[in-house]
C-alpha cells in the first residue's frame, strides 16, 4: 500500500513500517498506472522497483504493488527506459 505525494511515494510494510522511495516516471499501460521508483534521492545511486496501481474506483488513496513477473519487469523497464531517454538517468538491470 502506498501514498504518492509529489516525487515521493510512502509505502506501509505488512509490519506496519513506512519507507520513502523516489518517483523517476510514471506510465499508463492498458488502463493501469505504473511507476518507476528509486530509493535514493535524486544524484545518488540506488535501487530501482516498478510498482503498479491497484487501486480500486472506491479506494480513498491509490495501492501500489512490486511487479515482481520477469517478463512483466524486462517489458515495462523497456518502456521506462524509452520515457527517460532525454533524462539524466541511466538504468541497469
Amino acid at each position: 500500500m502506498g501514498e504518492k505525494k509529489d516525487n515521493l511515494i510512502t509505502m506501509i510494510t505488512d509490519s506496519g513500517e513506512s519507507v520513502n522511495f523516489y518517483v523517476l516516471e510514471e506510465t499508463r499501460i492498458n488502463a493501469r498506472g505504473y511507476l518507476l521508483v528509486t530509493d535514493a534521492p535524486e544524484g545518488q545511486d540506488g535501487e530501482c522497483y516498478i510498482l503498479r496501481d491497484v487501486s480500486g474506483c472506491q479506494d480513498a488513496e491509490a495501492v501500489y504493488e512490486f511487479v515482481e513477473d520477469d517478463q512483466e519487469l524486462d517489458s515495462l523497464m523497456g518502456i521506462f527506459e524509452e520515457l527517460l531517454s532525454d533524462a539524466d538517468v541511466e538504468l541497469k538491470k
